[in-house]
């Protein structure tokens, strides 16, 4: 897969090493969740037909972020965990299209003279929602307006489970909630985070209970305060472990941002400065404020317990 990184305007340089006709997907995918793929795979499946490479057309940062819509600075899936994703797909050109003012002031018309037309495409897919150009004035109807013959436009329905349209917001609201099962599923993968080991305050170490502390390489959504069963992968390598994402009440003040802190199972290796990349499983419960360490070992040991149990089957 070849990654293309767009600015607008384009120039010569930039579109020099693009295919000549192309059948794409257009979204930010935040999340590339299974109505994304929905989408995703109607392009795959069309440039399959045409003989044509599938390539999907994204944008970082979120466009709501330009607009003023901070929470959308946390992401389900940030830009690399996207590319990764596309790649398994079987995508074989990604547009990772650079999103700022002058892009968002485009007019509908604009965006397809000069965006899309210089990119040669032949066919263009995208989802029933989609909105583009100034202040979201272009929907499907449009493009297929604009486009002047000159490409075909395919406009993918809603994806639904269990009565519900799957979508980015309906995830992260699941998250925030604790229902990683609901996000799990609407995901169609374990909704997961990466970052680097680094120094913490070795209380874990102190009672029992060494943890890697994460400093995450993004912003990604925060899962509601608690104690989660994940895997985890370190150095290419899969353990059990349970991890607490909080504010650590028992000890003193709280801390002024969450932890995200990871208990491995069965490993005793030195790993500061390692990448761990760590997937949400199963809620297990909030994060409280007990009023003895004593107490907080206690739970600790039962939590440690339950999230074995619950991933031994996986």
């Amino acid at each position: 897969m070849e990654i293309v990184q767009l600015s607008y305007p384009l120039n010569d340089h930039s579109t020099g090493i693009l295919p000549v006709k192309q059948v794409i997907a257009i979204g930010d995918f935040d999340g590339v969740h299974l109505g994304h793929r929905e989408v995703i795979g109607r392009a795959l499946y069309t440039a399959e037909q045409l003989h044509l490479p599938a390539s999907i057309m994204t944008f970082d940062p979120h466009p709501r972020v330009v607009l003023g819509h901070d929470k959308y600075k946390e992401l389900l899936t940030p830009l690399h965990k996207r590319m990764e994703l596309f790649e398994q797909m079987g995508v074989s050109y990604v547009y990772a299209v650079h999103f700022d003012t002058a892009l968002m002031r485009l007019s509908p018309e604009h965006f397809v003279n000069e965006i899309l037309l210089p990119i040669g495409v032949d066919s263009v897919i995208v989802g029933f929602d989609f909105h583009f150009g100034y202040q979201g004035k272009g929907n499907p109807d449009t493009l297929c307006e604009l486009s002047h013959g000159k490409f075909a436009v395919e406009v993918v329905r809603p994806y639904y489970i269990d009565g519900a349209k799957v979508s980015s917001t309906l995830i992260r609201e699941a998250l925030v909630s604790g229902q990683v099962d609901v996000a799990t599923r609407l995901l169609g993968r374990r909704y997961n985070v990466r970052g680097k080991v680094v120094s913490g305050d070795r209380r874990g170490r102190t009672i029992g209970f060494p943890t890697a502390n994460l400093e995450l390489d993004e912003a990604y959504i925060k899962p509601l305060n608690g104690v989660y069963a994940v895997k985890a992968q370190v150095k290419g390598l899969n353990y059990d472990a349970v991890m607490n994402v909080g504010v650590k009440p028992t000890f003193a003040a709280s801390e002024p941002k969450p932890s995200w802190e990871v208990h491995l199972f069965d490993f005793e290796d030195q790993i500061y400065g390692e990448t761990v990349t760590v997937e949400l499983v199963e809620f297990l419960r909030e994060e409280r404020k007990f009023t003895s360490i004593d107490m907080l070992v206690a739970q600790i040991k039962q939590d440690a317990e339950e999230a074995k149990a619950k991933l031994s089957h996986l």
